[in-house]
């Protein structure tokens, strides 16, 4: 028996590296080992050449142009081929941040100058400072490049639908039990509303970054050039080279609040797409939806007639995976022993799981969503058994006319009760109010009684139009 090649997708520990892979490409640039790798480099390169700009550094002047050339060249086109090279150094260290700095003097030469140069990479810093900036760029990233894109996507996907079936009657059911009609737009387009409102809170969340030495108080920089102002290069480097906003007050790592905001709004996105997940299931229970079948596809092993909601099933335990490790991230990464603790570098490494079984709900649900048809007739047929939900109306334009026990009446009349279009419309007309009422009254029905459901959904989807 040959030796098993663990390198294969087939020996993959977590399904986003193995049955879910290329649902993930999309954020393996950012949230890798080689994004986590590529953002280090890129904050020690900024950090140098900061350093050589500000003109604070004596015994550090302009970078040659073979230097900067380089430098610019592992910031801006970092390849596979260079992290392969820094993990071959970290092999050796046995310390990931410092194989970057070996890294970056190996990359830029062994000459006199080089070597003088080489002296100020990584000057001042404390790991944390590279680490905290690598990951807040990367999150940053992926949430601008990918994630925030694709919710967009979904999102855009339920308001066509929703515009689409906006004047749909549908029955509601509160509680599970027959309730008042609205239309399927109108329920899609609360999803597209609640979507929108967290998009804008996740892109709201400002990315923080500290860069103040190994306990915050820039002792070391201090110690070595007394007349720089520290606090203000460190915020140029967070603010205008990497795009962060500058966090001023640390320990030795940034206190990871705004990651735990983070990931809280994002966990609020996933919680209202598990709660459509659910509803859209539970629609095509009722036969509400069909899907359209996709040839070769198998819905049972055993009964063949199936074509079942799997991808509705699938976005839904990947969002519930998602959430139960954002969950973690936020309630663990705040907390740390004192000025500084570790137990943050290996939760940190497990944001690409999290974000990836997102990725993968998306995607999920995208599919799911181009295979949905609309079942009017059984939409229809569901209304027209239910003449109790115009209990409702009844009793409210009683109680206009001053009819005493107005509610009473109509629960006397319905509730637990088999009522048809005949006898709703018998009672109308045993009551004692004005004869246009009565008229207006007997001329609702199930279908057409969503009050303003339709206007409602296309006011919300206005700027989709």
């Amino acid at each position: 028996m040959s030796a098993p090649n663990y390198d294969s997708p087939l020996f993959a520990l977590a399904p986003v590296d193995g049955r879910y892979a290329r649902k993930c490409d999309a954020l393996r640039h950012h949230v890798s080992e080689f994004g986590l790798i590529r953002n280090r480099i890129l904050v020690e390169v900024r950090w140098l050449e900061l350093l050589a700009e500000s003109k604070d550094i004596p015994e550090l002047d302009r970078l040659p142009d073979t230097i900067a050339g380089e430098l610019r060249r592992l910031a801006e086109d970092f390849t596979e081929e260079d992290a392969l090279a820094v993990k071959a150094i970290e092999a050796t260290t046995n310390h990931d941040v410092k194989a970057c700095e070996y890294f970056i003097k190996a990359s830029i030469g062994d000459s006199a100058t080089a070597n003088q140069v080489a002296e100020f990479i990584h000057f001042g810093c404390t790991s944390e400072d590279i680490n905290n900036l690598a990951y807040a760029t990367m999150l940053k990233s992926a949430r601008d490049d990918v994630l925030s894109p694709a919710i967009a996507r979904t999102t855009d996907t339920i308001a066509a639908l929703a515009l689409e079936t906006a004047a749909l009657p549908m029955l509601s059911r509160t509680h599970g039990q027959t309730a008042s009609p609205t239309t399927l737009g109108k329920e899609l387009a609360n999803v597209v509303a609640r979507l929108d409102r967290q998009r804008d809170q996740l892109s709201a969340v400002a990315t923080l970054g500290k860069f103040n030495g190994a306990v915050g108080n820039y002792n070391a920089h201090q110690a070595a050039y007394p007349a720089v102002d520290w606090p203000a290069l460190g915020k140029k480097l967070v603010e205008e080279r990497l795009g962060l906003v500058f966090n001023s007050m640390t320990t030795q790592i940034e206190p990871h609040d705004w990651l735990a905001e983070f990931a809280h709004a994002l966990m609020r996105t996933n919680t209202i797409l598990i709660d459509f997940a659910r509803d859209i299931w539970s629609y095509i229970s009722l036969g509400y939806f069909g899907q359209r079948v996709v040839a070769g596809e198998v819905g049972s092993s055993t009964m063949p007639h199936k074509v079942n909601p799997i991808d509705f099933e699938n976005a839904e335990g990947n969002l519930g995976v998602a959430n139960a490790l954002l969950a973690h991230f936020a309630e663990k990464l705040p907390i740390s022993r004192w000025q500084r603790d570790l137990t943050d570098s290996t939760v940190q490494r497990n944001w690409g799981v999290a974000l990836g079984a997102m990725q993968i709900a998306l995607s999920s649900l995208d599919k799911g969503l181009s295979k949905l048809k609309t079942n009017p007739a059984r939409l229809a047929s569901d209304l027209d058994a239910s003449w109790e939900v115009l209990a409702e109306p009844v009793q409210t334009v009683m109680r206009r006319y001053g009819v005493e026990n107005a509610y009473d009446k109509l629960k006397a009349l319905t509730r637990g009760a088999a009522i048809d279009a005949d006898t709703m419309r018998t009672f109308v007309e045993s009551l004692d109010i004005p004869a246009d009422a009565k008229a207006s009254l007997n001329a609702l029905s199930p279908e057409s009684y969503t009050g303003l459901a339709e206007a409602l959904t296309r006011a919300s989807l206005a700027d989709r139009q």
